[in-house]
């Protein structure tokens, strides 16, 4: 890539970081990207599953087809990096470098169009919502993959921790499936000072939170992955009442559907039986996505076009219990995702931290793999 266009990358990334949406409401960065595409020369569709822009760009007489994803969206985060680019967005950051995989993906897109050693179509998807706003399930249900065919999917993801540029293939999973729940006790509220009065549920629920770590422990094989974890607690509203009902929100994160019929089984059961010890009831609320998993041929694929973009390939790294929505275009096609290294994380920097930035000095390398593995993908047998 040559320093021109790094520059102009540059810039357009810290603009994005500067002007960051939410899922569901990414107006101005969906209208940026159209503008960016109308400067390269290349036609596209915008309105796709929400915010979501495709851009297409053929080469050749060849019919095969490849699509390139990346996401769009930020997070509910009060950035605090002293940054000249830092989030003019209250309480909003780009704290997961999704302006990074947008910016990287404008730049395969340059990179393509001035490359003619290539032959076929490649479908550039710009995803909006994949911070749990259902952008890639809202793309396929507009018909992206038969508007746009595509006969293998990737998509890349910046890892902080690992060596600035290098490419992480993994075997397999990537990233786990990610669920969440919401458990409700409801009781007898009454005067604090008269408990006996009352059926409580802040004392059964400080005794369910507790059970249900157990689900790991003691449910689940020791051989396979799952997490459960609490990240809210709600319940009262005076120091002297005990409440009628407290809430709890968490997650819970598997690879194996059948950890996960496990997982939701012992949720449930163990919710109802606290709740039947301190006379009171349960209500259980969960949901859950898909696991991240690379198919075998597409995971060769990856590793080769990092080799052709100059890049370090490692293929020994184990997958994450984190959650990516690419897991429904993978459900639908074979493909794979990689991880970037985004170098050490600065001052605590991992992702979704309020100290988080992407590296800019990355945007070549993994410019350079989407164009490659584009062109690896076109000119491999079909799948």
């Amino acid at each position: 890539m040559d320093r021109e266009l790094l520059d102009k990358l540059t810039a357009w990334r810290r603009h994005l970081h500067a002007h960051p949406e939410l899922g569901r409401q990414e107006k101005m960065t969906s209208a940026f990207v159209q503008e960016k595409l109308t400067e390269l020369g290349i036609p596209f569709t915008a309105g796709i599953g929400g915010h979501g822009v495709v851009a297409t760009l053929r080469r050749g007489s060849s019919e095969r087809t490849v699509g390139l994803r990346a996401d769009m969206d930020a997070l509910p985060i009060q950035e605090v990096n002293d940054l000249p680019y830092k989030s003019g967005t209250p309480n909003v950051m780009h704290a997961c470098g999704h302006d990074g995989h947008t910016t990287a993906l404008l730049g395969a897109a340059a990179l393509l169009k001035g490359d003619e050693g290539w032959s076929g179509t490649v479908q550039l998807v710009f995803q909006p919502a994949e911070e749990g706003g259902g952008g890639a399930q809202a793309m396929l249900a507009d018909g992206v993959l038969e508007r746009f065919p595509m006969e293998r999917v990737f998509a890349l993801h910046n890892w902080p921790g690992l060596e600035a540029g290098t490419v992480a293939v993994h075997r397999g999973p990537v990233m786990s499936e990610p669920g969440r729940f919401k458990i409700t006790l409801t009781g007898t509220a009454g005067h604090a000072a008269l408990p006996e009065q009352t059926h409580d549920p802040i004392v059964a629920m400080g005794h369910l939170i507790v059970a249900l770590q157990t689900i790991v422990s003691r449910n689940v094989d020791p051989m396979e992955s799952a997490v459960v974890s609490i990240g809210q607690v709600h319940g009262g509203l005076a120091s002297n009442q005990i409440p009628t009902r407290v809430w709890i929100e968490g997650t819970f994160r598997t690879f194996v559907p059948a950890v996960r019929e496990r997982l939701l089984q012992r949720l449930n059961a163990i919710a109802e039986n606290v709740a039947a010890t301190f006379e009171m009831t349960a209500a259980v609320e969960t949901s859950h996505g898909l696991a991240t998993i690379n198919t075998a041929p597409e995971e060769d694929m990856a590793a080769a076009a990092g080799a052709a973009a100059g890049l370090t390939v490692r293929r020994d790294l184990k997958a994450s219990t984190t959650g990516e929505d690419f897991a429904y275009f993978l459900a639908r096609r074979p493909g794979c995702y990689i991880w970037i290294g985004n170098g050490p994380a600065v001052d605590g920097g991992e992702l979704h931290n309020d100290r988080y930035d992407f590296n800019d000095a990355i945007l070549p390398a993994a410019s350079g793999w989407l164009a490659a593995v584009a062109k690896q993908a076109l000119s491999s047998n079909a799948p």
